[in-house]
């Protein structure tokens, strides 16, 4: 473990991040002889992949197969769709109708 100083840390600093990472060196950063943080290397664990870290966590609750709305449900859906009525609220443009654009750009 080594002492060195922020102003020769600031002119070495990518340097010294490649020793401590190839050879597990530590640094302790000091400002006028005090010390103030510590560079240190990160331990890497076997299980630390992001990969499969929801595996086993999660559960199935009743059916997944059927349908997610019973059957008079998709009826009523098809009437709606039969009398032309909007499945929810209506989409506006990009624009409030209050807003018009000056001639030159029509």
């Amino acid at each position: 473990m080594g002492n060195i100083p922020a102003t020769e840390f600031k002119a070495k600093c990518l340097e010294l991040m490649n020793r401590v990472a190839e050879r597990h060196e530590t640094y302790v950063i000091t400002k006028r002889g005090k010390p103030v943080a510590r560079l240190v290397p990160i331990d890497h664990k076997p299980g630390d992949n992001i990969f499969g870290w929801l595996r086993a966590r999660g559960s199935i609750e009743g059916d997944i197969v059927s349908p997610a709305l019973p059957r008079k449900a998709w009826e009523t859906l098809k009437k709606w769709d039969a009398l032309g009525a909007p499945p929810g609220p209506k989409r506006t443009g990009r624009f409030k109708k209050s807003h018009k654009l000056p001639r030159s750009r029509r």
